[in-house]
């Protein structure tokens, strides 16, 4: 019993750290899903935004894995597909088992539904989404993934930008709703990135002493860049990150270390003894 707790109260208490102090219902669902399906805030599995709970792709692959699942087969839907338009369609099919007749699942991508962080990229878009799908029916998750979220894969609606400006958070106030920082968040998760230095990189890349001086575009722009680079060369990247490891400091010439200073305090305590 106090194995199974474990996880919850683990779960809890990394939310409450992301995201302040949640509502009752959000803590329950919270509880349902890890006792459910053993998903994890600090693995990247799960995302609390605009009051509810998403899942990631990381986190459903993860479940597929645990619970041993047989094979996934991802195809693209050729009469629904336009590379001019950048328009495109796959169908993936669990399998949970050798005899599963498969768990179908649908995703689409173009340019007009996807986020500008991933301009470009909208075919792996379609089949992170048809994967994404089929997982959540082969598994009995009904926790939406955070890939189909609109705020995360789409540009904001007029109206949602008119209520920007009364999102905006004041330092201290407690308001957490943050999709930028959410997204780089996931991404430090996703890639196991070191927070501290990605945080010195993006203010370098963004060209501020510190992160918060940055623009929204600004942070847009890095947080596209780190998922390029992530993806392309994550072993460079994580050589540009420990570039912005501090330094060690090295003493002054003719600075007595604490071990010499120490040495020698005991000597000549010694000598006047």
């Amino acid at each position: 019993m106090r194995q199974r707790s474990d996880p919850v109260r683990a779960n809890i208490n990394m939310a409450k750290r992301c995201w302040g102090q949640l509502p009752r219902p959000a803590l329950q669902a919270l509880r349902e899903s890890t006792q459910k399906y053993f998903l994890s805030i600090a693995s990247g599995d799960l995302l609390y935004l605009d009051n509810r709970w998403y899942v990631t792709h990381s986190g459903l692959l993860r479940v597929a894995l645990r619970l041993r699942c047989a094979g996934i087969r991802v195809a693209p839907v050729d009469q629904f597909c336009d590379p001019v338009a950048k328009r495109w369609a796959f169908k993936a099919t669990v399998y949970k088992s050798r005899n599963c007749r498969g768990f179908v699942g649908y995703g689409d991508a173009d340019p007009s539904n996807v986020s500008t962080l991933v301009l470009g990229a909208e075919m792996r878009v379609a089949e992170t989404r048809a994967v994404n799908r089929a997982l959540r029916k082969a598994y009995g998750i009904g926790i939406c993934s955070v890939e189909e979220l609109g705020s995360l894969s789409g540009p904001l609606s007029p109206a949602g930008q008119m209520k920007k400006p009364a999102m905006k958070a004041e330092p201290g106030n407690g308001n957490h709703h943050h999709p930028l920082r959410d997204r780089l968040c996931l991404l430090i998760r996703q890639h196991q990135l070191d927070p501290t230095l990605v945080k010195a990189y993006a203010a370098d890349y963004c060209d501020v002493s510190e992160l918060r001086q940055a623009s929204r575009e600004q942070v847009a722009s890095f947080i596209k860049h780190l998922v390029e680079y992530a993806q392309s060369d994550r072993e460079g990247l994580l050589c540009q990150l420990t570039s912005y490891a501090p330094k060690p400091v090295c003493p002054a010439p003719g600075t007595a270390t604490v071990s010499e200073t120490s040495g020698a305090e005991q000597e000549k305590a010694a000598g006047a003894a």
